[in-house]
């Protein structure tokens, strides 16, 4: 079995076409069987819910290739401490321990150790919280571990080289932004200051570059704008330089680090609230952008990952205020060009997505309006 460039299909060799040779009475007769190329196009299909509705929930897939999504919030002020975990052999949910304090718009990382540390997010939209957990897969508990000097959400948290954790920009307010950054140190528990960006941003992305830099690319300062600035972090020297600008502002986009090292931004909205179905790729060795294939429909708040080939694959999002996606597209990084491929059961944004380690897509959770939060998941492959 092997997966086309599509990223949509897998050709699978099948043994459906035989032929024999009738010989003389006394001699030996012999059957061939000859493969034949059956093609198998990816689709969605449901899988099993979890116990709630879920958005603005974090999720991240455990060493064991289980799938663990923490918090996240319901309609109106329903913020949750909980937590539960899929199990991708039996494509079911199960309750795990929860956490010491509610919150929504957290990040969640895997840690060397395979332990997950949760970080900042809000208790409340009035409340910004610069806590942070470590949940244990073994245990199924939580522990808390130091605070950060500054209470966020919105923000990005990436896995150093080294195992740290840095922690960039958010904001504490839903108004402003921040320009602070922390270091978690994995083995002390301890948060240190580092560089400051030179912009403010929150709904910013951010990825590892291959050689261990971090990159970080729009967002926003103020919620009246977007940006269209980068900056690079090096963790040697714990500074930021500012890097090419993208050639359009974007805000609540998508970043990935492709096979080849490049960095691939899609979609996202303008300052004025414009869908955006534009996509850039920045490359580290010049620090340049280019822009690639558009997708075909505008979208963000929505998801992408790497799939096995090293396609992206980009699941849902909002357009028009908060009308929420059920399009997929595929980006091709080899070509540049985007394909459709099949549809999600349900439309949703504000959700969550991982790559399982059998090639699957997993996605979680998410809104289909402003009054709509889902339970459901679905998988991909």
């Amino acid at each position: 079995m092997m997966t086309t460039g599509e990223g949509s299909t897998t050709l699978m060799l099948t043994t459906t076409k035989s032929s024999t040779t009738t010989a003389e009475p006394g001699t030996i007769t012999t059957t061939t069987t000859e493969p034949v190329l059956t093609i198998k196009e990816a689709v969605w299909v449901l899988t099993g819910s979890m116990y709630r509705p879920r958005i603005y929930h974090a999720q991240v897939t455990l060493e064991n290739g289980n799938v663990l999504v923490a918090g996240g919030a319901a309609v109106g002020t329903t913020v949750f401490s909980t937590a539960e975990v899929y199990h991708s052999s039996t494509g079911l949910w199960t309750t795990t321990g929860e956490m010491k304090t509610a919150r929504f718009l957290q990040t969640a990382s895997i840690l060397p150790n395979g332990n997950v540390l949760v970080v900042g997010g809000a208790a409340n939209i009035e409340t910004a919280l610069s806590s942070a957990e470590v949940y244990n897969p073994s245990t199924g508990l939580w522990t808390t571990t130091g605070n950060m000097s500054t209470e966020r959400y919105f923000h990005t948290a990436s896995i150093l080289p080294n195992g740290n954790v840095l922690v960039v920009g958010g904001t504490a307010d839903g108004y402003t932004g921040l320009n602070s950054a922390e270091v978690y140190n994995l083995s002390t528990g301890v948060w240190a200051t580092t560089g400051n960006m030179s912009t403010e941003r929150y709904l910013h992305t951010a990825s590892i570059l291959p050689n261990g830099n971090v990159l970080v690319v729009g967002g926003t300062a103020d919620i009246k704008t977007a940006l269209s600035s980068a900056e690079v972090y090096n963790p040697s020297t714990g500074l930021w330089t500012t890097t090419g600008n993208m050639s359009t502002e974007r805000t609540s986009h998508t970043q990935d680090t492709l096979v080849n090292g490049n960095v691939l931004v899609v979609g996202g909205k303008t300052g004025d609230r414009t869908g955006l179905s534009s996509a850039e790729v920045y490359n580290p060795s010049t620090g340049i952008w280019a822009t690639t294939g558009n997708m075909s429909t505008e979208r963000y708040l929505h998801t992408a990952s790497i799939l096995p080939n090293g396609n992206v694959l980009v699941v849902g999002g909002a357009v028009d205020g908060y009308t929420g996606l059920n399009s997929v597209e595929v980006y091709n990084p080899p070509t540049g060009l985007w394909t459709t491929t099949d549809e999600m059961k349900t439309a949703r944004f504000y959700h969550t997505q991982v790559t399982l380690a059998n090639g699957n897509v997993l996605v979680a959770g998410g809104a289909a309006d402003g009054y709509t939060v889902w339970s459901s998941a679905e998988l991909y492959g």
